[in-house]
């Protein structure tokens, strides 16, 4: 664990200078607009230990799969985000001297992210070998007012010496992914252009043919002033710039501006990309650096507005939620329906930067209360239009009829995981897929979307799950054989409880689900049930299974058993573990870990925090009390959901544990894999753990309930959430809970299993005398 971030409500502040830590601090300080993002590198020359990252959202490569026996089912490639043109580069040479804080003296080192209005600063002083010394201020955005755009403005100040500054900004498209299997570089040039102060690149992806277009425009200013200064042009391969050189006296102020931009050809034809490149970029520039930032804090105010958790009394928890909330809107804004969220959004390479469960499971309840309801439609919509894939990916593993098995990563729909205890095995991310469409329909009320776009998924997965079971003739029920639960410590084993449980929830929810469509759109019912090849006898099949679906379970104990066997394992608990071995996945070999009884996340627990409805407190307790001593919450998405059943057990001190433990997962590096990219899609369940933990919030029979406590380090919190065209304020403290609606519709609210009339733009306030 690290604990180099310093404490504020509003910026993630890193002061000094370490290069043990850049990696992390590339990761923790990125920038992203949801149309790109980029990872912290700085702008001029580093020979240190980085990971350079620049990326553009919805384009991706085929790696091929790298594996050592190959097995049939195998996908051909792992598809990855990639590593695109690094558009924040400078070059910096006083005199023939470059700066390069890899060898430089560097001092007052500072780096601030600025969550409000959506800005990275950086200042420094640097001294070289020769002695020169200079201070430097750097501040740089990717605009999510306008998401093709980026900007920065690089100040220099000679501090001891006149003489000759040269600056290169440039366009390095010669660029590759730290992951590359077979060390291969994705990209070809198709064109660049330098004219003057601005200068492009074209470039297209091997194998998918994505065409990107990269763009800037350079400004330079002397003491405020700006100068009138012809470039030299810079033109290597997959590389343009421009060189300026002044004369400068000790104690000016040099300025560059950079206004930047990545348009790609999932937007714009291909023939056109470079000529609406130059109109983004003329645009851009007209604006100026100040008109952009402005418009940046306006749009961040915007999102704040809607989003912001506002906690008192805890500096450290405030600063870790907001940048959680901050992280995600830079990920994701909802404005495609072609784009997901990868685990490392922008941050980091990673997982590809694929679609995995996360979002289904933890990011679409977040979007559901912080963004317009298009914003999570669009997630769930982006599942329907990848269905086809869904089925082809069944039938490449046996399954037929129309059976839909989604990936457990993905680009485009189709499966591109290269492990065989996850390709295989790992299907439970099905039944999140499915929970996902119901927990939209549980919050918005649209229940028009199972007639548009659910009802089809629902059947797909159903039917993936009535053939992946089969009959025991010994245990006279259904069981389910060969599976990898979300704990992904054990591999290929039997009855999974969780994966069980889901499985007959699907069947269950696409029955329900089809009995809606039926009565409210008969006509459609019909006409998709006949596009189907749907026979009535499925629901007879279903129903069947549903009834006589074996789970596993010791009653001894009062538990259910995350599967068969696993008493059989000697049962030693993590309190028990040598902190030198921890974490096991990084000390113990994998044939350990799969004997030990040692548990990644929450698997028995994540069934009981989807289906909490089902099953009474004592249930809920003797579970969780079973499996969290067993939990290494090894995996980011863990933490969040144990926090969110503290809290439902009234267990406010291990709630409040685990909440700080996913909140500042990234800023303190507690699994030591910060370098890698941030943890984007378990933000949500930061976020998660405050509403749904801490504030209780659900919704039962249409209607919001509340069962809060707080913290006990906290002097209160708040937060906003949209609910069927409502936007309500929530704040909680020692003395109680408030609730005001900001929009003129009439609610009833539940506080602690009472119901409340809340009418439109008014407030209630509840203490907790009566709420006794």
């Amino acid at each position: 664990m690290k604990n180099y971030i310093k404490a504020d409500e509003w910026n993630i502040i890193e002061e000094g200078f370490d290069p043990h830590l850049n990696k992390i601090s590339e990761s923790i300080f990125s920038l992203g607009n949801g149309r790109m993002g980029q990872r912290a590198n700085f702008e001029e020359t580093y020979t240190g230990e980085t990971l350079l990252g620049n990326y553009v959202a919805g384009v991706y490569y085929p790696d091929k799969t790298r594996v050592g026996w190959w097995k049939n089912g195998y996908p051909e490639y792992f598809a990855k985000v990639l590593n695109a043109a690094n558009w924040v580069g400078i070059e910096v040479k006083l005199d023939d001297e470059i700066l390069d804080l890899a060898t430089a003296e560097v001092s007052d080192f500072k780096r601030l992210l600025n969550m409000h209005a959506g800005y990275l600063e950086r200042t420094f002083t640097a001294k070289l070998k020769s002695g020169k010394t200079l201070k430097v201020k750097s501040t740089r955005f990717c605009s999510i007012a306008d998401d093709e755009v980026g900007a920065i403005r690089y100040s220099i100040t000679p501090l001891d010496f006149d003489g000759k500054l040269t600056l290169t900004p440039f366009i390095d498209g010669d660029v590759k992914n730290q992951d590359s299997n077979y060390d291969e570089k994705f990209w070809d040039k198709i064109a660049d252009e330098i004219s003057g102060t601005e200068a492009y690149i074209k470039l297209r992806t091997k194998k998918t043919a994505f065409e990107v277009c990269t763009g800037s425009n350079i400004e330079l200013y002397k003491n405020a002033e700006k100068l009138d200064i012809n470039p030299e042009a810079v033109r290597k391969e997959k590389f343009v710039g421009q060189t300026f050189s002044i004369e400068v006296k000790a104690n000016e102020e040099i300025t560059l501006v950079k206004i930047a931009a990545n348009l790609s050809s999932e937007n714009y034809p291909k023939e056109s990309l470079l000529k609406e490149t130059k109109s983004v970029i003329a645009n851009a520039s007209a604006k100026g650096f100040d008109t952009l930032l402005t418009e940046q804090t306006e749009a961040w105010a915007s999102k704040w507005e809607e989003s912001d958790i506002i906690i008192e009394g805890d500096v450290s928890a405030q600063q870790a939620i907001r940048f959680n909330i901050f992280q995600l809107f830079q990920t994701y804004t909802g404005k495609d329906d072609r784009l997901n969220i990868g685990p490392k959004g922008f941050t980091g390479e990673k997982y590809g930067g694929s679609t995995y469960w996360d979002t289904e499971a933890y990011c679409v309840p977040f979007y559901l209360a912080t963004a317009p309801q298009e914003v999570s439609k669009n997630l769930l919509i982006y599942r329907h239009k990848q269905l086809g894939k869904a089925i082809e990916n069944a039938a490449k593993l046996g399954f037929k009829d129309g059976a839909a098995l989604y990936p457990m990563v993905t680009m485009n729909g189709e499966e591109c995981h290269n492990e065989w205890e996850i390709t295989f095995e790992e299907i439970h991310r099905n039944g999140a897929i499915a929970f996902a469409i119901f927990n939209y329909i549980r919050y918005t009320g649209d229940e028009s979307y199972l007639s548009d776009f659910g009802l089809e998924v629902l059947i797909g997965i159903a039917r993936f799950w009535k053939q992946r079971v089969n009959w025991s003739n010994d245990k006279q029920q259904y069981v389910m054989l060969g599976v990898t639960g979300p704990n992904e410590y054990e591999n290929n084993i039997n009855n999974n409880w969780y994966t069980n449980i889901l499985a007959t929830w699907c069947m269950k929810y696409a029955t329900e689900a089809a009995g809606i469509v039926k009565t409210q759109q008969p006509e459609k019912y019909n006409s998709l049930l006949k596009s189907l090849n749907f026979d009535q006898k499925e629901f007879t099949d279903w129903a069947d299974i549903i009834e006589k679906m074996y789970y596993p379970h010791d009653e001894k104990l009062g538990i259910f058993l995350q599967q068969d066997g696993y008493l059989d394992k000697e049962q030693t608990l993590v309190k028990d573990l040598p902190a030198s071995e921890r974490p096991i996945n990084q000390k113990w070999s994998w044939d350990r870990i799969l004997r030990s009884c040692f548990i990644k996340q929450a698997d028995v627990l994540q069934g009981l925090y989807f289906f909490e409805e089902d099953y009474d407190l004592d249930t809920l307790k003797r579970n969780f009390d079973f499996y969290e001593p067993r939990t290494v919450h090894e995996s980011s998405l863990s933490p969040c959901v144990h926090s969110i059943l503290a809290a439902k057990l009234n267990d406010e001190a291990r709630a409040y544990e685990f909440y700080l433990r996913t909140a500042r997962l990234d800023l303190d590096d507690y699994n030591n894999d910060t370098e890698d990219g941030l943890h984007i899609t378990s933000m949500a369940g930061t976020w998660m753990s405050v509403v749904e933990g801490f504030a209780g919030m659900r919704v039962r029979d249409g209607k919001l309930q509340f069962n809060p406590f707080l913290p006990g380090k906290w002097k209160s919190f708040s937060f906003t959430i949209g609910f069927r065209g409502t936007t309500l304020k929530i704040n909680i403290t020692e003395s109680g809970i408030s609730i005001k609606n900001n929009a003129a519709i009439d609610l009833e609210i539940g506080i602690r299993n009472q119901l409340y009339k809340l009418a439109g733009n008014t407030e209630i306030e509840v203490n907790n005398a009566a709420l006794v």
